[in-house]
């Protein structure tokens, strides 16, 4: 079976790496990126917002070199934007898209929560006593 290729906008594939590997090895790669608790929290705030850095600090929890560190690879992925206003940095989200996939992942994961709460409730239920 062929191997599914990254499409590339025109067609341009030449000279882009990214370009000869599989859909789903640059999803799974996406992914990783989203595969922090810092980042997700980031982005769930950006998804309200735009935020400041400093605003985010006391959200967050984490120093301020790893919220910039996280920032940095968000900014790489291309799914936050910067823009500067004197001596503050703004953060926001590159696409609408990113706050909807929060909230599908919500909503996924509060399904899964609920179908292991009845396992629970059953498992309780079924206990001799």
């Amino acid at each position: 079976m062929p191997r599914k290729r990254a499409e590339q906008p025109g067609g341009a594939d030449a000279g882009n790496p990214e370009a000869s590997r599989p859909l789903y090895q640059l999803k799974a790669e996406f992914f990783k990126t989203l595969g922090h608790p810092v980042r997700i929290r980031v982005l769930e705030l950006l998804s309200q917002r735009e935020h400041a850095v400093a605003e985010m600090l006391p959200e967050v929890g984490v120093e301020a070199a790893s919220l910039s560190q996280q920032l940095s690879i968000l900014r790489k992925a291309n799914l936050v934007l910067t823009r500067r206003e004197g001596a503050h940095v703004y953060y926001r989200l590159t696409s609408e898209e990113v706050a909807e996939l929060l909230r599908v992942a919500r909503s996924i994961l509060s399904g899964v929560l609920e179908g292991q709460a009845e396992l629970l409730a059953d498992l309780r239920a079924d206990a001799p006593r």
